[in-house]
C-alpha cells in the first residue's frame, strides 16, 4: 500500500523555512529535508494539521498561533535559584539553556534569565512560546514507516533500523 498524502502513520518529509516577526529562524536549505512520523508529536500540532492531506510536491504558507505552536508565553514559569546551588562547571551566562531535574527526576529545559551575585532567574518558557509561526512547507516525499519507526514514535531518515 503507497502512501498518497500526508496522514497518520505517514512517514513525511518536508522542506521548511521558518519566520517569526519576519525574521528568518530555521530553515531545511541546505540541511536537507525535515522527515518525521505523522500522528506522533514530532512537530508542532499547529503545522501537523495543516500538512494533512497534502501530497508530494504541494506546498503552502502555514500561520501557527501559539497555542498549537510552543504554547503560550506563562510569567510563572520563572524560577529563582541561589547560585551557590550551581556546581562549578556549569557555565552560569545569560542565555545558557540547561536541563534541570526536579525531586521526581523530571527534566525540563530552562534558560539563564537574569543573575545577579546571589540569585540565578531561570526562564522554563520554550524560546518561541507565545510566538506567531510563520511557515512555508513542500511536501517532498512520503512513504510507509516501518515497523521499528512506529515502535519508536518517531521517523528514521533513511528508513533504516536503528538501535
Amino acid at each position: 500500500m503507497s502512501i498518497e498524502s500526508v496522514q497518520a502513520n505517514a512517514v513525511v518529509s518536508i522542506e521548511y523555512a521558518l519566520k517569526v516577526d519576519g525574521k528568518l529562524l530555521d530553515s531545511s536549505v541546505g540541511e536537507g529535508p525535515l522527515w518525521f512520523l505523522a500522528g506522533y508529536d514530532n512537530i508542532v500540532p499547529g503545522l501537523e494539521a495543516e500538512l494533512i492531506g497534502m501530497k508530494v510536491g504541494d506546498s503552502k504558507n502555514v500561520v501557527v498561533q501559539p497555542e498549537d505552536g510552543y504554547g503560550e508565553f506563562d510569567e510563572e514559569a520563572f524560577m529563582q535559584i541561589p547560585r551557590s546551588e550551581f556546581p562549578e562547571h556549569i557555565p552560569l551566562e545569560i542565555g545558557e539553556e540547561l536541563n534541570v531535574s526536579d525531586n521526581e527526576d523530571n527534566s525540563r529545559l530552562a534558560r539563564i534569565e537574569s543573575m545577579d551575585d546571589e540569585l540565578v532567574t531561570l526562564n522554563f518558557n520554550h524560546p518561541l512560546a507565545g510566538a506567531e509561526l510563520h511557515f512555508y512547507v513542500k511536501v517532498v516525499a512520503l512513504r510507509e514507516p516501518t515497523a521499528e519507526e512506529l515502535e519508536h514514535g518517531h521517523a528514521h531518515e533513511d528508513g533504516a533500523h536503528h538501535d
